[in-house]
C-alpha cells in the first residue's frame, strides 16, 4: 500500500505541475483551505491518495481477513467518496479535477496490481533494495520539473518518497532478521497496562504516536542545523528553506527516518514493553 501510495502519488503531483490548470476562481468560489492555493489543480492528489489507498488496502486484505466482500467495497467507495466531495466543498478542485485524479488512480491500480507480488518480492529480498529505495526517490525529487514560482509541491512529494523510502528499507530489515526478531521472549500482554482490549490498543497507539513525532523533532533540527551550517543560514529562515539543495535533503531525510522509525523502531519498542 506505501509504494502504490507513493507511486499514484508523485504521478499526481508532477502532473499538475505539467499540466498547470489553476484551481477554481475565488471569487465565484469560497476557499475553506489556503495552504495548497499556490498548487495547481489537475489532477486532485487527494483524490487520487484517497482512491488508491482505500482501494488498494480493501485489495490487498480482502483475501486475508474475514469479511463480507461487499462490506470491503462499500467502505472503500465512501472513504474515498467522502474525500473526492471534500475537495470540492473547501473549493481547492472542479468536479474534473477530482474525477481525473479518482480515474487516474484507478488506471494505476489496475496496471499494478498484477506485479504486487513481484514488487514486493523483491523489496523484501533484493539485497539491493535499501540502495535503490533511497537512490531512486532522491533522484526524482532533485530532478522534480522546476516551477516560474514556489509551490510546495516539490517539498510534499520529498516528503512522500522520502516516508516511503524509509519504510521500505524497513520492512526490508525486518524480513531480514523476521527470525531472530520473533525468537525473543519479551514481556507478554499480562500486565495491567494491557488488561484490556482498549488499553493495549492505546497503549501501542500513543507509544509509536510519541516516539515518532520525537524522531521527527530530532532529525528536523539535526539536518536544518547541519544544512545551514554548510549553506550559511539561519534555522528560521524560509526563504533559504525553500531552495532545492536545502529543500529535498532536508524532508528526504527527515521523513525517511520518520518511515524508519515507524516500521523498525517502533515494533522493536512495542515488543520490549511487551505490546506486541
Amino acid at each position: 500500500m506505501i509504494i502504490v501510495w507513493s507511486i499514484v502519488m508523485y504521478i499526481g503531483q508532477v502532473s499538475k505541475d505539467i499540466l498547470k490548470w489553476p484551481r477554481p476562481l475565488s471569487p465565484p468560489v469560497v476557499k475553506l483551505e489556503m495552504r495548497t492555493n499556490a498548487e495547481y489543480g489537475m489532477p486532485s492528489t487527494h483524490a487520487m491518495a484517497a482512491t488508491a489507498i482505500s482501494f488498494s488496502f480493501f485489495i490487498a486484505t480482502m483475501n486475508q481477513y474475514k469479511y463480507p466482500f461487499e462490506l470491503g467495497l462499500a467502505a472503500a467507495f465512501v472513504f474515498s467518496t467522502l474525500v473526492c466531495l471534500s475537495r470540492l466543498y473547501t473549493g481547492m478542485h472542479t468536479v474534473l479535477d477530482v474525477i481525473g485524479g479518482a480515474l487516474i488512480s484507478a488506471v494505476l491500480l489496475v496496471l499494478l496490481y498484477p506485479a504486487w507480488d513481484t514488487i514486493d518480492h523483491l523489496l523484501l529480498t533484493s539485497p539491493f533494495c535499501p540502495l535503490f529505495s533511497i537512490v531512486v526517490p532522491l533522484v526524482l525529487c532533485y530532478n522534480y520539473p522546476k516551477l516560474d514560482y514556489y509551490s510546495p509541491t516539490r517539498g510534499d512529494t520529498t516528503t512522500i518518497l522520502g516516508a516511503a523510502a524509509g519504510a521500505t528499507v524497513g520492512f526490508w530489515l525486518n524480513n531480514q532478521y523476521a527470525a531472530s526478531a520473533h525468537t525473543g521472549t519479551g514481556v507478554q500482554p499480562g500486565l495491567p497496562l494491557a488488561s484490556s482490549t482498549m488499553v493495549f490498543v492505546l497503549a501501542r497507539f500513543f507509544t509509536g504516536i510519541l516516539v515518532v513525532l520525537l524522531t521527527r523533532w530530532l532529525m528536523k533540527s539535526v539536518v536544518l542545523g547541519v544544512l545551514g551550517y554548510r549553506y550559511q543560514f539561519p534555522m528560521g529562515d524560509l526563504q533559504a528553506r525553500r531552495r532545492l539543495e536545502v529543500e529535498v535533503p532536508y524532508k528526504f531525510v527527515t521523513y525517511s527516518c520518520v518511515g524508519f522509525t515507524a516500521t523498525v523502531l517502533v515494533p522493536l519498542l512495542h515488543q520490549l514493553l511487551g505490546l506486541m
